[in-house]
């Protein structure tokens, strides 16, 4: 099935969840995320030159290796989050299509994260499958 972004943001963050939870490779990778620590994500993907409507936030509940919960949120006040990834919607486009890498796209500025940054490079590889799973969801960009 086809999710739409971002009018289908919703049911897209319910296939992440079902994919990252599937992935023998994120278990792994993200074995000991959020232990100890708020892990829980915040995903925002913010208007740009190819898309002008509203910001699409979305919260992914990370625990061990495992994605407790994902929806849609209103916004960042709404959630208490431990990290934040946020970038325009092209760079989305292009994250969720391979072609940018997400711990070289923190670094280089391309992406803004809150958060701790020693924690994300500690678990680099889980960002690396999280990615990789985002692509596998047939995901048809609407701008």
């Amino acid at each position: 099935m086809t999710y739409k972004l971002p009018s289908e943001a919703e049911e897209w963050v319910a296939e992440y969840e079902r994919k990252l939870n599937e992935s023998d490779q994120y278990s792994h990778a993200g074995e000991g995320w959020g232990v100890g620590f708020n892990g829980d994500f915040l995903f925002e993907i913010q208007p740009d030159g190819s898309y002008d409507g509203e910001p699409v936030y979305m919260y992914l509940e990370l625990q061990d290796g495992a994605c407790l919960d994902a929806y849609v949120t209103e916004g960042p006040e709404s959630e208490d989050y431990g990290f934040a990834f946020r970038g325009g919607y092209e760079q989305w486009k292009r994250l969720t299509a391979g072609e940018i890498n997400p711990v070289e796209g923190m670094m280089d500025g391309t992406f803004d994260l809150d958060g701790d940054m020693q924690k994300v490079m500690q678990f680099s590889q889980a960002a690396i499958v999280m990615t990789e799973t985002a692509s596998e969801i047939d995901t048809e960009f609407e701008y």
